[in-house]
């Protein structure tokens, strides 16, 4: 029988009032189920709400290997190239590759990781010339940030 996430992360979720009993649950769902999409996502959205942005990255780029698997591109950002998927779509697995990569060079950023964040944010743009998922829009207030 397959685990459910939900009963995994049983305890996480009072992230705000129960911060401490929420990572211990976290934590313990990663362990059980490190490859579950619906746990990693939980992991990256605690670390991220919790301005831990190093795990929050660490836990996005996961999730771009996950989602890529499942568009069958390559799991190294780097070399994915546009017509690999269909990027700006509505679908679930484009959906979550973009917002996961986004939030790769948005984590970097908060780090200070400037070159990686452009490099990341711009490839996202290049992946999605519609904007839909706001990589371009970051990248631009990230040169802009950096012009001040």
């Amino acid at each position: 029988m397959p685990i459910d996430a939900a009963d995994l992360l049983a305890g996480a979720e009072a992230a705000r009032t129960r911060p401490v009993e929420s990572a211990a649950a976290i934590d313990r769902a990663l362990k059980a189920a490190p490859h579950d999409p619906e746990v990693r996502l939980a992991a990256y959205r605690f670390a991220f709400y919790a301005h831990d942005y190093a795990q929050a990255r660490a836990h996005a780029g996961v999730l771009v290997a996950h989602a890529a698997r499942q568009l069958n591109i390559a799991t190294d950002w780097r070399a994915v190239r546009p017509g690999d998927a269909a990027f700006s779509a509505m679908e679930f697995a484009p959906g979550l590759y973009m917002q996961a990569l986004i939030a790769q060079g948005y984590c970097a950023a908060r780090l200070g990781a400037l070159d990686e964040a452009r490099a990341v944010l711009s490839h996202a743009a290049r992946l999605d010339p519609t904007d839909r998922f706001g990589g371009a829009w970051l990248l631009r207030h990230l040169e802009a940030a950096g012009e001040d």
